[in-house]
């Protein structure tokens, strides 16, 4: 394979130095790797601008989806009722796996080109008593959409219910004070705005929350409270880790600090996706959703005309230097491109240029 640049929202395109850090192999048991995830579990409370008094963070094997399970298997009882916010596929994935480990749940969902309303998850709470937990996606990466979770996890709080935020796509890229959020349980990847691989996801969880969750899990690899457990004590996992994965990151977490933190990685991602809509829509590419909805993590776009061929496009794209993303929606035709990873300026400038000349090309065999 050529190295390509990747422009999706995870696995992304990662430095050279990430990279070598999987070139040495290392043993689970030594103090060394353990002191490394203890470390990266300190960072994590940090970047979150919580307490270690009053969180947690917790690291668990297995793609972003397996995480977003370990917390609900662990954390939504049998006497509990969830309420899950949808406007995209992957709110809509939590509600399926509600469904599988049959747990008491509700949806809220509202089309994937607008934000649910605060005032209506308020209501939804206030006329329904039985409802304990709130899930929600932060950035739906279905179209970009970036969710309002201040306004709906102070309805969420007034009503004093936990506060479940998939922030899968905006932590590490998007500033936020996680306590001053009203979360409970913070959930995200290793290969996504903090810029390392994947293979590990983790949660940032108030203490307080997750210390009633013992003995309730369904699942005995994705227990996270079990996962804490041992955890915490110095940095063990309880099954084998993907070693090579949690050396990249930590690796990862060090680059973000070099680059100027939370604030710094957000305003470069904002900038690449400043000059993506603007300059793909100059050749004709309209974005799906408004710019007051736009995160700066990923955007989609509508096929700019009648019979436009996505794989054409995809295939010249890679050809150039770049892979990007196909569309998630079912009743328009849309592709998407990632603003995140080791991506700047110059690639966004080249990769628009790479589009502009495409383009040249199709209106004069057209």
């Amino acid at each position: 394979m050529n190295n390509y640049k990747l422009l999706t929202p995870g696995p992304l395109t990662t430095t050279e130095t990430v990279k070598q850090e999987m070139l040495k192999d290392r043993c689970t048991w030594d103090d060394d790797y353990k002191n490394v995830t203890q470390s990266i579990r300190k960072q994590l409370l940090e970047l979150a601008q919580v307490k270690e008094s009053d969180y947690t963070a917790v690291l668990m094997q297995g793609s972003g989806s397996f995480v977003v399970e370990s917390v609900l298997t662990t954390v939504v009882g049998e006497g509990d009722k969830i309420l899950i916010i949808t406007n995209g596929a992957y709110g809509e994935r939590i509600g399926e796996m509600a469904k599988v480990l049959k747990l008491q749940h509700t949806v809220y969902s509202v089309p994937y080109n607008e934000q649910p309303s605060p005032l209506e998850v308020k209501a939804l709470l206030e006329n329904d008593s039985t409802i304990t937990h709130v899930a929600v996606v932060h950035c739906e990466t279905t179209t970009g959409t970036l969710n309002p979770i201040a306004e709906i996890g102070s309805a969420v709080k007034e009503l004093n219910k936990t506060f479940i935020v998939d922030a899968m796509s905006s932590f590490g890229g998007v500033p936020m004070d996680v306590s001053a959020l009203g979360i409970d349980y913070l959930i995200s990847s290793a290969n996504k705005c903090i810029q390392g691989v994947p293979g590990f996801g983790f949660v940032i969880a108030r203490i307080e929350e997750l210390e009633k969750c013992k003995g309730r899990a369904r699942s005995v690899a994705l227990d996270l409270y079990n996962q804490w457990e041992v955890m915490k004590l110095d940095g063990k996992w309880r099954f084998t880790s993907p070693t090579h994965v949690v050396a990249a990151f930590a690796k990862a977490l060090e680059e973000l600090a070099e680059e100027g933190g939370i604030h710094a990685r957000s305003e470069r991602y904002a900038n690449n996706n400043h000059i993506l809509r603007s300059r793909l829509k100059a050749l004709g590419f309209n974005a799906y959703i408004s710019e007051e909805l736009q995160s700066p993590i990923i955007t989609t776009f509508l096929f700019p005309y009648e019979g436009f061929s996505f794989e054409h496009f995809y295939s010249a794209m890679k050809k150039a230097g770049f892979v990007i993303y196909p569309g998630k929606l079912t009743d328009v035709d849309t592709f998407r491109i990632g603003n995140i990873g080791d991506i700047h300026e110059d690639d966004m400038t080249t990769l628009c240029k790479v589009i502009e000349n495409y383009m040249v090309v199709m209106n004069n065999e057209g």
